[in-house]
């Protein structure tokens, strides 16, 4: 690899106190050994050249004999694997947990110190694996998605915990206690490579969830740290003040900086200091290794804007240098497009220059939504959504920015919408031909809801259909509701359309002023053009092809996708009250 410095942090019980030798090796030098502050762990920094071979190097501390195995490098890198997530893909976004249980024989994990699995409970453990995702590959496929993102499988050996909605167990995969394991209860690492195997065998792809902001507070670098200096330390509990706008504002201060960066989430997360270049080289070294080991194409990186920011851009610097094509997108949940765009490469004059490619688009998500549930307003409805993407100036380019209308943190989509099924479509319809890569939350295509209760939990209820004693497996048109057939049909015919649409891969948007409650905008390349039409009036309205003549040129039609329909463009036409059009122009 071309990142072929290696850090091995050796844990052992007091392998601090022996010296600590290594066999020799051919292409392989040891070039430094430090002990830590803990007698438990050793650093030891060696050099890879280009000449070494596939094997196993022995260290040797006292009558101790300590392996690492250094291994053959993954084929197909950049067509294979690492080959980034762009805006061609259609994003799922799966809670393993919830999604359905493949494998019965792991749901419980002796040894592992929460046990418990209660699909009664929306805060327990309910079964899900990664065999379930592999069950239903066809199906995501079958929907027109080409990309699976599961929250976190790394190993989560947490006790259950206190939160704001009561106690709540690491079902949810945040809370990571060994990042060089994959959690036993999803199958562990071999299921893991399956499923990236498959996935690819499938010309799909796979988005792995990193946390480098915090771990669980029984991650055994937190239980015994190599350095005291590893986490950041407060005398009291102290949490996060979440204001990004601390790190960019102009009348910014030092503490307000320092609480964003350094305020732990919650108290069982402890909050892990990247200024320290232990734990910084800890986890650089872990995101290459676990890209080449499991074929990982592209990066989410949870609770991106609370990390210290030299790491953030010496982190993505080592991915991409190593895997060129990688994509990564950070969740920077931000209460402006100033914000969101502060995270990645943009045009601004900022304290700090990040280089992510994208975030997850949370300003977008506001504008969608508001485009589908209030009214025409100057800046209500879709005149907030025009407003929105008019700021994409901020941006170096938006096309990399992750866009949704719900996820695993907020009410399902079809809930904040009052289940209006014309609202439905509007939403799919914005997020699957607007600019950026589009990412689906699971069961938001058959419309799921959620009920208002306290805590996360019900928010990321189980797929039916995806356990056992389940009365409707829902993975089948057969025991859909025509409700839900309605909704997975919808989407299916947009996002197949959506496939091989090059307007909207990689063509250009072009959107005009929303006027009488109208919004218009184009998708176009030099081989297609694809118009959006939005009424969100309670009445038809009529529409003038005239006023958009720059873009229809010569046009004479539009194609309704998911529809026989053509809507003739050579006069005024009327598209009914609360819908959405997609017409490709021909």
């Amino acid at each position: 690899m071309k990142y072929n410095k290696l850090q091995l942090l050796i844990n052992d019980a007091g392998i601090g106190k022996q010296t600590l030798t290594m066999k020799p090796y051919a292409g392989v030098t040891l070039k430094k050994i430090t002990k830590a502050e803990s007698e438990n762990y050793v650093f030891a920094d060696i050099e890879i050249s280009t000449t070494a071979k596939p094997g196993t190097i022995h260290f040797t501390a006292g009558n101790r004999d300590i392996t690492f195995e250094l291994k053959q490098r993954r084929a197909g890198r950049g067509t294979q694997f690492a080959q980034g997530v762009t805006s061609k893909d259609f994003i799922y976004l799966i809670m393993p947990d919830r999604f359905s249980n493949g494998d019965p024989t792991n749901d419980v994990i002796p040894g592992y110190k929460d046990t418990v699995v209660d699909r009664r409970n929306p805060s327990a453990h309910h079964g899900g694996d990664i065999q379930g995702v592999i069950n239903h590959l066809g199906y995501i496929k079958e929907l027109g998605l080409t990309t699976v993102w599961m929250c976190p499988v790394t190993e989560n050996d947490m006790p259950w915990k206190d939160e704001p909605g009561g106690a709540i167990s690491g079902y949810h995969g945040y809370w990571i206690t060994n990042h060089y394991k994959i959690d036993k209860r999803y199958g562990g690492e071999a299921a893991y490579k399956k499923l990236s195997d498959e996935l690819h065998r499938n010309g799909m792809k796979l988005i792995q969830d990193a946390v480098y902001n915090h771990v669980g507070i029984e991650h055994f670098l937190y239980r015994d740290m190599p350095c005291k200096d590893m986490f950041n330390y407060w005398p009291d509990y102290t949490g996060s003040n979440h204001r990004e706008e601390a790190l960019f504002d102009a009348h910014r201060n030092k503490q307000d900086e320092k609480l964003m960066l350094d305020g732990w989430f919650t108290p069982h997360l402890p909050d892990v200091n990247l200024r320290n270049p232990y734990m910084a080289k800890f986890m650089i070294q872990n995101h290459l290794w676990c890209t080449e080991e499991f074929g990982v194409d592209g990066w989410r990186v949870d609770t991106y804007k609370y990390c210290y920011e030299p790491f953030l851009n010496d982190i993505n610097n080592a991915l991409l240098q190593e895997y060129p094509k990688l994509t990564v997108f950070g969740e920077a949940w931000c209460n402006s497009v100033v914000g969101s765009a502060y995270f990645t490469r943009n045009n601004m004059q900022v304290p700090f220059k990040h280089n992510l490619q994208g975030v997850t688009d949370f300003p977008m998500q506001g504008a969608m939504l508001a485009s589908v549930n209030q009214g025409f307003g100057w800046t209500d409805g879709t005149g907030k959504l025009y407003s929105t993407l008019a700021q994409d100036i901020l941006y170096k380019d938006p096309n990399y920015n992750c866009i949704f209308l719900d996820n695993h943190d907020m009410d399902r989509y079809t809930t904040m919408i009052g289940g209006d099924m014309q609202k439905y479509k509007i939403g799919f319809a914005l997020l699957l031909t607007q600019r950026g890569i589009p990412q689906m939350y699971y069961g938001t295509e058959l419309a799921m809801q959620n009920d208002s209760v306290k805590g996360d939990g019900k928010k990321r209820n189980d797929f039916p259909g995806g356990f056992s004693r389940d009365l409707a497996n829902k993975f089948e048109a057969v025991y859909r509701t025509t409700p839900e057939n309605e909704a997975f049909e919808y989407v299916k015919a947009l996002a197949n359309f959506r496939k091989t649409s090059s307007a909207i891969h990689s063509g250009n948007l072009m959107q005009y002023v929303p006027k009488d409650g109208i919004y218009v905008y184009f998708r176009y390349d030099a081989k297609q053009t694809v118009m959006v039409v939005v009424n969100s009036n309670d009445k038809p309205s009529d529409i003038k092809p005239a006023t958009y003549k720059d873009r229809i040129g010569s046009f004479t039609k539009g194609n309704l996708v998911g529809s026989r329909e053509s809507i003739a463009l050579t006069g005024p036409f009327s598209i009914p009250a609360k819908t959405a059009w997609v017409m490709e122009l021909k």
